[in-house]
């Protein structure tokens, strides 16, 4: 549309500016200070309008006597009109015309002047009265209370009009008004607008307010009385009929059909199972019948949008390319070679079985060190889809199996969803952080997982929402785990575990060099030649800056790095920085961790431990101290039970190998022993510290320092044996991370030497323990050296 007329091409005179366009109208009054729209068609009535915008003058609007006529000239005109601003010109896209125009005054035309495509007269203005006194002030408020009423008595007022109605004070304008919106006939509000004198014309509106109002309060009146005689179900009847009418004549009803045949082709076309396009072809023959106002109707239709969204065609099997997959798994992932190897087995069994029951492969590590980037390297090798489901603080089973259709807002559970998301039922699904899932009073979603992940039930899982059968069986399902603690028996024993253990500080530095260095540069948005990170830089961050198993904290910690370079670049101070180790301080502040091995064994009773947590190994240290008492033995560092029994296990093995380490045997008797392993804020337990507390006793009982470059893990026995423990490679990672140079581990335990990297093997000396008196020989230092001279000075000649 546009806003203004076209300029024509033929250049007529205007009117003389004592004269006014005149804009004769068929069935419309308009009057002073109100706003209305008319459509114009004729095409002197578009001349005059084009003119009038042209000129940006004022026009006369004027009802015409008779509305069939043509051409109105001077007889077929009423003589009084209203001058008019137009506010707006608009030509439509059918090439209709409409001007909306804005009442001035009255006019009363005395003459027409000839000469112009249009009429034009001249005339006199008819100003506004302005009479006051009680008679004027009377009508005034009666009349505004009929409005008022009639407002009240017409549902589709808006409630803006009554408001202004309200706020009139001028009783002209206030007559105008109501004339101009009361539904009476042309000729009824020409009579007003020709009434000038203004209790008469108060009396007039008045009148014709007052036939309306006693007509509105009859209609409501009688629609009142119809309700109340309505049963609920007539009613109901009654408005569905006429709802069904509307729809009618809106066009609506033919779109419920279009819909209704769109959901009936798209079950033809979802391939599904008999048992289901039974259920879907039954709900659809139900919201055939469900009117589309009621609440079922939407609910059953965002039931078969779900059935017929879900991917229940038979996938076709993708060819497994071994070789292309020990590509990918390289490019992504460095290091981690027996985890790979036994990927490429699990593709290689789906490449020669693609109908088999593959096993539910399980990914449980330490924080950071690749465990959901392997299943998308998995899905990418094996040219699937990939979809991310995250358990972590699920504690509904409806979150698993859906919820019950009877219930409003219900949805399948994340399963179901997962699938329609990626839209193929042979996606590869990571079921993240499965370890975290928890119970309440909404039941226990791990017991819902357990049909899930069975190769032998999955293929016809049952989702409460669908209410029907969905085969599971093709999916690829990768759980991923910190800890298997958490994780209940039945539901592990469907499981494959794979363990990932933390890395070394050089697989770091590889990883930060091939990995994290080339994101973090895209994420700070620097390029390769503007900033770079040396590996003595990259070594240092590893070793004083970072203390985990993964590289997530590294990756942060170089993140801050390359933001400092980012920063230089960005004020234009270098155009590229180098970060050398010397900088790293500089950059990161001082140094987090430092090793604090050789002050912790500075003296006797000190022993340093290997632990294993959800996130990595890590050193303990076992400290032991002795005062006069009573033998009492004193337990701190927030203990778990099966620690604390080893502590005393440990004492009672150091009192019967007191002839063996050449301690008194009242030295227990007289003194209370205390034992504390630092960080008292983090709870501890496990067996694999009673190694390190039966030479931290034994140290604090002899004399004897323990070798600073030394760490120990294993379980005692009261018989002196050194008993097997697990998380043999975490803990190695951490000794060697953290600086120590010999290893103590229960002999038993030589099985798990192989899972250990190259790299700390390499680095430690690893001695294995039968019993503990290997382990007070490796770890103790030698006694301190007898001054012969002052013991004869002590004992006295004689003696």
């Amino acid at each position: 549309m546009t806003d203004a007329p076209a300029a024509e091409a033929e250049t007529r005179p205007s009117p003389p500016t004592d004269a006014f366009i005149v804009l004769p109208v068929r069935n419309t009054v308009l009057f002073p200070e109100m706003v209305t729209p008319l459509t114009i068609g004729r095409p002197s009535s578009i001349a005059a309008a084009q003119q009038a915008v042209r000129e940006q003058r004022q026009i006369v609007v004027v009802l015409q006597r008779d509305p069939q006529e043509a051409e109105p000239k001077a007889g077929g005109l009423h003589d009084v009109g209203v001058v008019a601003n137009v506010l707006r010109y608009i030509t439509g896209p059918g090439g209709e015309h409409h001007v909306i125009c804005q009442g001035v005054q009255r006019f009363r035309i005395t003459e027409l002047v000839d000469g112009w495509p249009y009429l034009v007269a001249r005339g006199l203005h008819l100003p506004e009265p302005a009479e006051t006194g009680p008679d004027v002030e009377a009508r005034f408020l009666n009349l505004r209370r009929q409005v008022l009423e009639m407002l009240e008595l017409i549902p589709q007022a808006p409630p803006e009009l009554r408001e202004t109605v309200a706020a009139i004070t001028s009783p002209g304008t206030l007559a105008d008004m109501a004339a101009a919106h009361i539904d009476a006939t042309p000729q009824e509000k020409q009579d007003i607008l020709e009434t000038v004198e203004l209790i008469a014309r108060l009396d007039k509106t008045s009148t014709m307010a007052a036939h309306r109002l006693q007509v509105l309060r009859i209609s409501h009146e009688i629609g009142a009385q119809t309700q109340a005689s309505l049963s609920e179900r007539q009613r109901q009847a009654l408005l569905r009929e006429q709802l069904a009418t509307i729809q009618r004549e809106l066009g609506e009803g033919e779109g419920a059909s279009a819909e209704i045949a769109e959901l009936a082709a798209a079950i033809d076309k979802a391939a599904m199972p008999e048992e289901v396009e039974t259920q879907a072809r039954k709900e659809l023959r139900r919201l055939e019948r469900t009117p589309e106002a009621a609440a079922e109707n939407g609910m059953i239709r965002s039931y078969l949008e779900w059935l017929t969204e879900l991917p229940w065609a038979a996938p076709t099997p993708a060819a497994i390319d071994i070789a292309e997959a020990r590509r990918i798994l390289d490019e992504d992932h460095y290091g981690l070679e027996k985890i790979k190897t036994r990927i490429l087995e699990y593709l290689a069994v789906r490449k020669l079985a693609p109908e088999g029951k593959a096993p539910i492969l399980c990914f449980v590590g330490p924080p950071g060190v690749g465990k959901t980037s392997l299943g998308q390297s998995i899905a990418r090798a094996m040219g699937r889809k990939f979809v991310h489901v995250s358990l972590g603080g699920v504690h509904d089973e409806a979150e698993i199996r859906g919820h019950r259709r009877t219930y409003v807002g219900a949805l399948p559970g994340n399963i179901v969803q997962a699938i329609r998301k990626t839209g193929a039922r042979d996606c590869v699904m990571m079921l993240d952080e499965i370890d975290k899932m928890g119970s309440g009073i909404h039941g226990d979603p791990s017991a819902a997982m357990l049909e899930v992940l069975d190769p032998e039930q999955n293929s016809t899982f049952r989702d409460n929402y669908l209410a029907v059968p969905f085969d599971l069986s093709r999916v690829v399902f990768i759980a991923t785990a910190n800890a298997l603690d958490n994780i209940p028996g039945p539901l592990r024993d469907r499981m494959e575990i794979i363990a990932l253990a933390g890395y070394t500080a050089g697989e770091k530095l590889q990883i930060a060099r091939r990995y994290l260095m080339r994101r973090q540069l895209e994420a700070n948005g620097l390029k390769p030649e503007q900033a770079e990170i040396d590996d003595a830089a990259l070594t240092r961050i590893i070793e004083a800056y970072t203390r985990e198993a993964g590289v997530r904290w590294l990756e942060r910690e170089m993140g801050r790095a390359l933001r400092h370079a980012a920063m230089r670049i960005a004020e234009g101070a270098d155009t590229h920085v180098r970060i050398t180790e010397a900088d790293v301080e500089k950059v990161l502040g001082p140094p987090r961790f430092e090793s604090e091995m050789a002050m912790r064994t500075a003296v006797p009773g000190v022993a340093t431990g290997l632990a294993w947590t959800p996130v990595g190994g890590d050193i303990l240290f076992i400290e032991a101290a002795k005062t006069q008492g009573h033998g009492k033995l004193i337990l701190t560092g927030q203990l778990g039970e099966v620690m604390r029994e080893s502590a005393q296990a440990a004492l009672s093995l150091v009192k019967t190998q007191a002839p063996q380490l050449g301690v008194e045997a009242d030295a227990f008797e007289k003194s209370d022993i205390h034992v504390h392993v630092p960080a008292g804020a983090t709870p501890k337990d496990g067996p694999s510290a009673g190694v390190a507390m039966f030479i931290a006793l034994a140290s604090l009982f002899t004399g004897r320092t323990v070798r600073s470059d030394t760490a120990m893990t294993g379980e005692i026995s009261l018989r002196g044996l050194v008993l097997p423990v697990g998380g043999i490679k975490e803990k190695v990672i951490a000794a060697a991370a953290a600086g120590v140079t010999r290893v103590m581990l229960p002999a038993r335990n030589r099985r798990d030497f192989e899972e250990i990297p190259e790299d700390a093997r390499a680095r430690l000396e690893f001695i294995w323990l039968e019993r503990v008196e290997d382990a007070v020989a490796a770890a103790l230092e030698p006694a301190p050296p007898v001054d012969e001279a002052a013991m004869s000075a002590v004992s006295g000649p004689g003696d």
